[in-house]
């Protein structure tokens, strides 16, 4: 018997400092950590202890005993990652922890700024706080008035196991350490100028929502969106609340294969019966009651090989129920000679994932609404008149590069796909600051190990760092910010101890009482009980407020209400 790591895995790796036989790998300190889709648990070494499931922030890990059916497919992903060479070479015995990370601040105050309240932005809060002691002050700046960033906004309303996560961020904002400050937008309410004369250390971890686009002809007509949008306003985002879509359509399109799009993907064709039993807004719900769509087509332009989605994400929408997956991919798909080439020099993760698809169904089913993968299709023009009806497609296929390697080329066809709805995920940007280097071309804050750097000089900023998508790019799951923000969070912490901080000009305090009234940590948690006292009425997990004026007001009525 042992513990099987399934589908939710976020790659936090709690589970890994645990395990008292070193069975649960990758772990942070691996090369492969960094781009791991999911860990796994070495079930010939397991003793079935149950330390990983107790550590696991999101109750990914299972006894094999007490899988769910849908889940069962992950005890043979867990063992065929350690049958691979090498894969079980390490020592089965936990090594102690080492803190020699640590660092004493000596009496010397350290203060740090943190702008963004998600899954980096917490993470980089969380590591500072384990690794130095009393004389830190972390101040974090949320511009709207509920935190969590991601994980409340991005993450899907139906996997609510990997939204626990945020149980842990609010231990981190419990520490004394730490004040939370909401509804305070930067170059609005405080500006960088500000933030680098008050504290020791400005981190951003403000994330990227904004969406890139095809730049092809018909994008902007009516019906075309962007799937950052669409899962925004399902998720209840104030920015995106008021938006509106046509689901009075037979069929919709994803342009883009990555874990956002099989995410829409499966909102879009799952019954609403199921769909009430998650946080989703309560606008999106009532929209997609009313929906018409019968066919979801996710379209990639290269092939299985290439998919951006992961496997995990992929073992999850085929066994969503009332869901009829299935892929386009001719029969003799795998008898291709180029095909075969490019899977034997492929990475195991990637063959567990092409193999995945191979297995799906070639036709669509009669029954229920569809989700079909289509690969070797890259858009080229969006067409209709006076909204999307549908978008033309170059055919594309393996042929061989010049250094005789299979690669993905237009092969000179071209079809046309019918549909009322196009949703594009293509990819996140972030958005500049003022006063702060930005890459224009990758939406994203130049950087280096975390240090902010000015492009013309090539110099780091003193005291200036970024962290999580805007430090990297759209890029890993939950838990890669966890890595991400410890190598910032060790430059920070190696800048301040080589004395290259502390040039602050303006007292931190009353830069805090210039903000205009917001919200601080007791605000959140009354605006959690509302909306988890409202969800509770009507036999859901919560009911989200979507809109600044309403989280403003439930928290001052329940704040009222516990004072009186």
């Amino acid at each position: 018997m042992a513990h099987v790591v399934t589908q939710h895995c976020c790659n936090d790796a709690a589970c890994v400092d645990v395990c008292p036989v070193n069975c649960i790998h990758p772990g942070p300190t691996e090369a492969a950590y960094s781009t791991a889709e999911m860990l796994y648990i070495d079930p010939d070494v397991c003793i079935d202890c149950g330390a990983c499931a107790d550590a696991c922030p999101v109750g990914a890990i299972v006894a094999d005993y007490d899988l769910e059916p849908k889940d069962h497919a992950f005890i043979a992903i867990n063992a065929a990652h350690f049958q691979q060479p090498g894969k079980r070479d390490y020592h089965p015995k936990r090594a102690l922890r080492q803190f020699d990370d640590r660092v004493a601040l000596a009496g010397s105050p350290l203060r740090v700024a943190i702008v963004g309240t998600g899954p980096a932005g917490c993470y980089a809060a969380e590591d500072l706080l384990k690794r130095t002691g009393q004389g830190l002050q972390i101040d974090m700046f949320e511009r709207l008035f509920v935190p969590w960033g991601l994980a409340r906004f991005g993450v899907a309303p139906d996997h609510l196991n990997t939204k626990e996560i945020t149980r842990s961020f609010e231990r981190t904002l419990d520490d004394a350490r730490v004040t939370l400050r909401l509804g305070v937008e930067i170059d609005r309410d405080l500006s960088h100028v500000d933030l680098c004369a008050a504290y020791d250390a400005v981190i951003y971890a403000n994330g990227a929502l904004s969406d890139r686009r095809l730049g092809i002809e018909g994008e902007a007509l009516p019906g075309s969106h962007s799937a950052m949008e669409f899962a925004a306003w399902y998720n209840g985002h104030p920015d995106f609340a008021d938006l509106r879509f046509d689901l009075d359509t037979d069929r919709a399109v994803i342009i883009g294969n990555g874990n956002v799009a099989l995410d829409v993907a499966r909102i879009l064709a799952r019954d609403v019966a199921d769909l009430r039993q998650s946080d989703m807004a309560q606008h999106a719900l009532e929209a997609l009651t009313q929906s018409r769509l019968r066919e979801i087509v996710v379209l990639g332009r290269r092939g299985p090989l290439e998919a951006a989605f992961t496997l995990p994400e992929l073992m999850g929408l085929r066994s969503t129920a009332g869901i009829a997956l299935w892929t386009d991919l001719p029969a003799d798909f795998e008898a291709d000679k180029l095909q075969r080439q490019a899977m034997g020099a492929a990475p195991w993760a990637v063959r567990q994932k092409v193999k995945a698809i191979l297995d799906l169904p070639r036709e669509a089913s009669s029954e229920g609404r569809s989700v079909r993968l289509s690969f070797f299709r890259a858009p080229v023009a969006m067409m209709g008149k006076l909204r999307v009806e549908g978008v033309n497609l170059a055919v594309t296929g393996l042929t061989r590069g010049p250094d005789g390697k299979p690669v993905t080329a237009a092969i000179g066809e071209q079809m046309y796909q019918e549909a009322g709805l196009i949703l594009r995920s293509v990819g996140y940007r972030g958005k500049p600051i003022a006063g702060v280097p930005f890459e224009a071309s990758q939406g994203r804050i130049p950087n280096t190990a975390g240090r902010v750097r000015d492009p013309e000089t090539d110099e780091n900023l003193p005291g200036v760092y970024v962290t999580g998508w805007i430090k990297r790019g759209p890029s890993g799951v939950m838990g890669t910010n966890k890595l991400c923000a410890r190598e910032t969070v060790s430059s920070v912490l190696e800048d301040f101890t080589a004395g290259r901080l502390g040039h602050i000009t303006e007292a931190r305090e009353r830069l805090l009482t210039s903000l205009p009234a917001g919200g601080d940590l007791a605000a959140w948690r009354a605006i959690d009980r509302h909306e988890r006292a409202s969800g509770l009425a009507v036999g859901r997990p919560r009911v989200k407020l979507v809109h600044q004026e309403d989280m403003l007001r439930a928290a001052r009525h329940q704040q009222e209400s516990y004072d009186a």
